[in-house]
């Protein structure tokens, strides 16, 4: 057993010497274990784990541990990982000022912060760190630190050596002197400060004047308060449930009859809105740099309208021209008839333009456009609508309302101010509209409860009152335009009369209760507000459809009336019987009287001649007949005379309207003689007229 044993013994033995030798070599040389250490030591950590490896090793199940089939061991289940925040809130609700409402923030803060550290480390080499250890007198302490050093290390081994060799005083001291020399005149060149010019520097400093503090302050006046109190009574209460109904019904037909247009012309107009607000803040101004521009653009047109006069009517009596002005279009409107013409009666530069068709089998849609002589080239408002514009008229006291009749019986009231493109009011099936087309509109004066109103005539012989209540149109039948034929037993028992079609009609200027009413029969009623079942009187005035009725601008009893028979006839409300009649040849769409003569007035002819009168001077012929359109077959519809300037519009059937100026012979006013004042006035109108009418009128017979 002890020779057994002696080899055990002897190894570790051999380990420890060669561990001896190599801790000595260490300290001797500085340096840690030797490879051959470090390997010993590697060997014996990987046996130890080996022997951990080999033994045998139980697996421990714990009780609650599911027991899966090798098909599920086998299932995986894929997790992603996401950078997203799981404490981070998702439903933070900020209130947004464009909208006015709370609305809930999209974007979450992802971004989790576990640790931050602002440092204000500097790199030594940096340019930053070289100057503020130059500003701290760290550079020149810096290189004398190598210098020590190295004197301590030539310092030792002259200790170990012994080599005790001492050099005499002045040798050494002037040694140093070199050495400290040389190591110090490289700091100097590198960390010294360059030093400021003494003689040349001077330092300067100033101060700015502090301008003294005031105060100032306004003061205005408090607003007037008023203070307002009402109550809130059942039938009150009734009224607006009443109307709320109404409200509901009307937009449930609306949405009934519109189809797959309207929903595509409500995302147009929802598109239009949402840029709205930039849209409307450069608006006026490129209103106005539009006017510049077409000012520049029609310069002549415009020179002409104000200058020019027609020299050559000085060397004719009894003959005029029309010089062609501004030429209004809008590109939609195209296609469309002139069905109304109308004058603002307070923007004397502004007029209403009513496109429809007069053909009954191409009846499509209707448009309102508004032009303004200070821009010929694109109407100031446009309103379209969903059936045809047969006519229109804008209110005298109130100009931002406009009243319109329909190709399809109702009628309605636009608003200039409002930014709608449907009407504030308008009539519907139950409210009593008309049957058939609206001919006419006319606005009358307020109503005993101050109420506005207008009238209205249609296809179906109705002359109807509208009134304008809070949000709704009120009708009144006035007249039904009977015919004389006998009534028709009906069904039951019950008469059936027989109702003629309203054509046109006008009201008197100074008898507000008197109007008279055309029909398509070619007879004209004289009717009352008062009486709403007879005529006052009625004149067999045309063998064809009455197209316009007009008062005299100044006579009370004098109107113009024309047909589609071709004629022009002049009437005294007295007699049955025409004082004036012209044949024109043609089908006269509508006439006009003067606002400064009575005794000039003006037609238009499905040939395209406009024709002037003046009866003062010429009883039998037009003192003007002028082709005003540019194409054959173009039919002149209506026309009007600018109440202000001298000058006439006339509309066609093909959407255009053109503006005319009026030579001097065909507004002719009386000469001034020298040292007398020519007479002016509506009395000297008058007086013209009715001496005019003492030549024409039958003697009254003779009393036996």
């Amino acid at each position: 057993m002890p020779v057994a044993a002696k080899p055990a013994l002897k190894k570790p033995v051999d380990t420890m010497s060669s561990q001896g030798l190599a801790s000595k070599k260490a300290s001797k040389g500085g340096k840690g274990k030797t490879p051959r250490g470090k390997d010993m030591d590697d060997m014996s950590e990987m046996g130890e784990v080996g022997d951990e490896w080999m033994q045998q090793k139980t697996m421990v199940k714990p009780d609650d541990q599911l027991e899966l089939t090798e098909q599920e061991m086998k299932e995986e289940f894929t997790r992603i990982l996401t950078a997203n925040n799981p404490h981070a809130p998702q439903n933070i609700v900020r209130f947004s000022f464009k909208e006015k409402v709370f609305k809930q923030v999209a974007s979450v803060d992802q971004l989790a912060i576990h640790f931050t550290l602002d440092g204000n480390m500097l790199h030594k080499d940096s340019d930053e760190a070289r100057r503020q250890m130059a500003r701290g007198g760290l550079a020149e302490a810096a290189p004398s630190e190598p210098a020590v050093a190295e004197g301590e290390e030539k310092a030792e081994p002259a200790a170990e050596g012994g080599e005790g060799e001492a050099k005499p005083e002045g040798e050494g001291g002037e040694a140093e002197k070199e050495e400290g020399a040389t190591q110090t005149a490289p700091a100097a060149k590198d960390g010294s400060k360059k030093l400021t010019n003494q003689f040349n520097f001077s330092e300067r400093a100033s101060q700015t004047f502090n301008n003294p503090y005031r105060e100032r302050g306004t003061q205005t006046e408090p607003p007037p308060r008023v203070n307002f109190s009402s109550t809130a009574n059942q039938w009150e209460i009734y009224d607006a449930y009443a109307e709320d109904i109404q409200r509901q019904e009307k937009s449930k037909e609306k949405k009934g009859f519109r189809g797959q247009q309207e929903s595509t012309s409500r995302k147009k107009i929802s598109a239009i809105e949402s840029q709205g607000d930039d849209i409307s803040r450069i608006e006026k101004p490129a209103k106005i740099l539009e006017r510049m521009v077409n000012q520049n653009t029609y310069d002549d047109i415009a020179q002409d309208f104000k200058y020019w006069e027609d020299v050559s009517d000085e060397y004719r009596e009894q003959e005029g021209t029309l010089l062609p002005l501004w030429k209004f279009s809008y590109e939609k409107s195209k296609r469309l008839a002139v069905t109304s013409i109308c004058w603002d009666p307070k923007y004397r530069d502004l007029l209403a333009v009513g496109h429809g068709s007069y053909d009954f089998l191409k009846q499509t849609r209707g448009l309102i456009c508004l032009y303004s002589l200070k821009n010929p080239s694109f109407p100031e408002f446009i309103y379209n609508t969903e059936t045809g514009v047969m006519c229109l008229d804008i209110h005298p006291a109130y100009p931002h309302l406009v009243a319109v009749g329909f190709y399809d019986g109702s009628v309605g009231v636009f608003s200039l101010t409002e930014k709608l493109q449907e009407p504030m009011y308008k009539c519907t099936a139950k409210g009593g509209k008309h049957t058939d087309p609206v001919w006419e509109v006319k606005w009358q004066k307020d109503d005993l409860d101050n109420n506005m109103n207008f009238f209205s005539i249609g296809g179906d012989g109705r002359v109807v009152s509208w009134t304008l209540v809070k949000n709704e149109l009120l009708c009144t039948d006035v007249i039904l335009l009977k015919l004389d034929e006998s009534p028709a037993d009906g069904a039951d028992g019950t008469q059936l009369f027989t109702l003629g079609c309203g054509t046109a009609f006008d009201f008197h200027k100074q008898t507000d209760y008197l109007f008279l009413v055309g029909t398509e029969e070619g007879k004209i009623h004289k009717c009352s507000k008062a009486y709403s079942s007879q005529f006052l009187d009625t004149f067999d005035a045309h063998h064809m459809a009455v197209h316009s009725v007009r008062w005299n601008t100044f006579h009370p009893k004098i109107f113009l009336s024309c047909s589609a028979d071709w004629t022009v006839k002049i009437w005294e409300h007295t007699s049955n019987m025409p004082l004036f009649t012209f044949d024109l040849g043609s089908s006269v769409g509508d006439v006009a009287w003067a606002p400064y003569s009575s005794t000039v007035f003006a037609a238009v002819t499905s040939d395209g001649k406009v024709h002037v009168f003046d009866l003062n001077v010429n009883k039998y012929e037009a003192l003007c007949e002028q082709v005003v359109v540019t194409k054959k077959k173009t039919k002149l519809t209506h026309i009007e005379f600018n109440p202000n300037y001298p000058m006439i519009i006339v509309g066609d059937d093909r959407g255009y309207v053109t503006s005319l100026k009026l030579s001097p012979n065909l507004r002719k006013i009386p000469k001034e003689k020298k040292g007398v004042e020519a007479a002016k006035g509506p009395e000297v109108e008058i007086a013209k007229m009715d001496k005019l009418l003492s030549l024409v009128r039958e003697p009254p017979p003779e009393k036996k």
